[in-house]
């Protein structure tokens, strides 16, 4: 008996270490457990004592073992940047649209884009507020909802923001064909062609799209994988050129997973007033905070119309919508408004009408609590697997919340190469010269977590690490 429930304290154990179970979740319940490893009840109770001696498990009175966070030695983070200080037309970014086709292959392990697997998503929630929407109200689903948007939805956006720390007017809102559409916008509205935008180093290779096809040129500005946008950095380079706008993710930002804290947040927006510069907070990941608490806007310091903020609903309720949305200084919203109807007449209705009776009757606070644990099993379940395969030196991201990964290799690895190569293994990864203006982070590349885990992922992975030592120098 003893040498028995040692053998599936064991079994069970490895379960955890390859992801079976991921830490956070509730072990099975013993009869299951019994019957699956074909051992007495008794037995199970025995094998879980030792893991919970062990470290392994967590007892909870009346609800049963939930599997702890395994102790590791981390991987460095990764280096802070060091980007060209100069302004400078954005380059290399075709790529981007190959890893956008890539999404729509069924059969790849999609660990490029950062695009979370419907499974991640309230889609059976979303998809009850789409019939009844539907239903209720079909010849206004049919029509325009011209901007700045449907009232409904305006109204509750607005009382979810007062999570961030900001108080508006619903109508001070306006609704977006996604986040990618609110940044095009907002550059649209403060900044011209030939202009020079801030912008973090690395950043959301989105972002450097956009400005490249507004003819605009990118300044880099040295960011740090846990602090963020260097702000004396930023100052030096507010006082060499006429910057019109910076350009940021401040709140588990893409792909490096930084927060900014609220006295950088604050003395972001000061210095933004001293320079007389626009902030553009790009703020799409702000509900994917790990511990639950979601962290304050820039907008929520700025008391001199400083700041437009942009956000989306494509992480958090799902990607196909095309919502976005964006608050903007008075001086600015009816110039943006005008820009978004003659682009597009208007965001599509029915997803307006749908998300609105989502946010007010499917329980997104609650699928948030689950997601939130979610993604921080996975990226921690993802860095660990990486870890073990990667070579030795990789430093990779520690983020507190979202969904990605940033991977710095050893110096010398090509990581374009490298995706080459994936995409025969039938998976896409994301290279690091996509997140640079200047083409810089060979040796980086950026990882989605929001993938169910799997045998065919964890192979990925394992996959990634064999094609690293093929191709290191």
């Amino acid at each position: 008996m003893t040498l028995l429930y040692h053998e599936i304290a064991h079994r069970i154990h490895q379960s955890i270490e390859t992801g079976v179970y991921l830490p956070g979740e509730r072990l099975p319940g013993v009869r299951l457990l019994s019957q699956q490893f074909g051992v007495s009840i008794s037995t199970i109770v025995q094998a879980q004592r030792q893991l919970e001696n062990e470290g392994s498990l967590q007892a909870r009175p009346r609800s049963g073992y939930y599997i702890c966070e395994q102790p590791w030695n981390k991987p460095a983070l990764p280096s802070a940047s060091s980007p060209p200080q100069r302004p400078m037309p954005v380059s290399g970014q075709e790529l981007s649209l190959h890893l956008a086709r890539v999404v729509n292959q069924e059969d790849f392990i999609q660990l490029g884009a950062a695009v979370p697997h419907t499974s991640f998503l309230p889609m059976r929630a979303l998809q009850r507020s789409l019939n009844k929407v539907v239903r209720l109200y079909d010849n206004r689903a049919a029509n325009y909802a011209f901007p700045p948007g449907l009232p409904s939805l305006q109204q509750q956006i607005a009382r979810r923001m007062l999570a961030s720390g900001d108080r508006l007017q619903p109508e001070a809102i306006l609704i977006t064909n996604g986040g990618h559409e609110a940044l095009t916008l907002a550059l649209r509205t403060v900044a011209e062609a030939g202009d020079i935008i801030a912008i973090e180093s690395p950043t959301f290779y989105g972002l450097l799209q956009v400005i490249d096809s507004l003819g605009m040129k990118a300044l880099e500005i040295p960011t740090d994988p846990q602090t963020g946008l260097s702000l004396p950095a930023l100052e030096l380079a507010l006082e060499q050129w006429p910057i019109k706008a910076c350009v940021l993710i401040p709140n588990f930002h893409n792909p490096l997973g930084c927060l900014l804290s609220d006295a950088h947040k604050a003395a972001l927006v000061k210095l933004s007033h001293r320079y007389q510069v626009t902030l553009i907070e790009d703020d799409i990941y702000a509900d994917l905070a790990y511990n639950g608490e979601r962290p304050r806007s820039l907008h929520s310091f700025d008391q001199h119309q400083r700041v437009i903020y942009c956000s989306s609903f494509s992480k958090t309720i799902a990607q196909g919508l095309r919502l976005g949305w964006m608050l903007l200084p008075p001086e600015h919203l009816e110039r943006a408004t005008y820009f978004k109807y003659v682009t597009n007449l208007a965001a599509p209705t029915l997803s307006q009408l749908a998300v609105a009776d989502y946010l007010e009757h499917g329980g997104h606070e609650r699928y948030l609590r689950q997601i939130q644990t979610h993604y921080a099993q996975q990226v921690s379940l993802f860095a660990r697997t990486l870890h073990k395969h990667l070579p030795e030196g990789t430093r990779i991201s520690q983020p507190k919340g979202g969904f990605v990964l940033w991977v710095e290799l050893p110096t010398g690895m090509d990581t374009l190469a490298l995706t080459h190569r994936m995409i025969e293994h039938k998976v896409s990864i994301a290279p690091g010269v996509l997140f640079s203006a200047s083409s810089k982070y060979t040796n980086c590349i950026r990882i989605n977590c929001a993938q169910p885990w799997s045998a065919a992922v964890e192979k990925a992975l394992i996959s990634l690490g064999h094609e690293c030592l093929r191709l290191s120098p």
